[in-house]
């Protein structure tokens, strides 16, 4: 059974940082291209960026480039989401994906990944 299990939300004031954490269980991700996806309160499911399996290539929407950080350890089997200067917008129900099945472009495009975990909620106050 493959499992994802996202950990840091929380909540924080317009311009502070946070850092998600995503730990895969169940199986060996090293060779998994990883992502992020939000849904904020009243809107669709958001594709936030990915991360090769290598860790050599990333890639950001347009609303968190610049903001956003996706890194991963291999050897701690962990994917990180930096976020910093965050904003009333980033509000939202946090996701970690994994694709293990999809075409090679699956981090650019946000379509290819087959696993989600359960979500953390990321409040940012005005």
């Amino acid at each position: 059974q493959v499992d994802l299990v996202e950990s840091g939300g929380g909540l924080v004031q317009t311009g502070g940082s946070l850092r998600l954490s995503c730990a895969p269980s169940g199986f060996t991700y090293t060779t998994f291209a990883m992502g992020w996806f939000r849904q904020g309160p009243g809107k669709e499911r958001e594709y936030v960026g990915g991360i090769s399996w290598s860790g050599d290539n990333t890639y950001y929407s347009d609303s968190v480039r610049g903001r956003f950080t996706i890194s991963r350890e291999n050897g701690k089997n962990t994917v990180y989401l930096q976020m910093d200067s965050l904003k009333p917008g980033d509000t939202a129900v946090y996701y970690c994906a994994a694709s293990q099945y999809g075409p090679s472009n699956t981090i650019f495009t946000g379509r290819g990944y087959d696993y989600f975990g359960q979500g953390t909620q990321v409040t940012v106050s005005s």
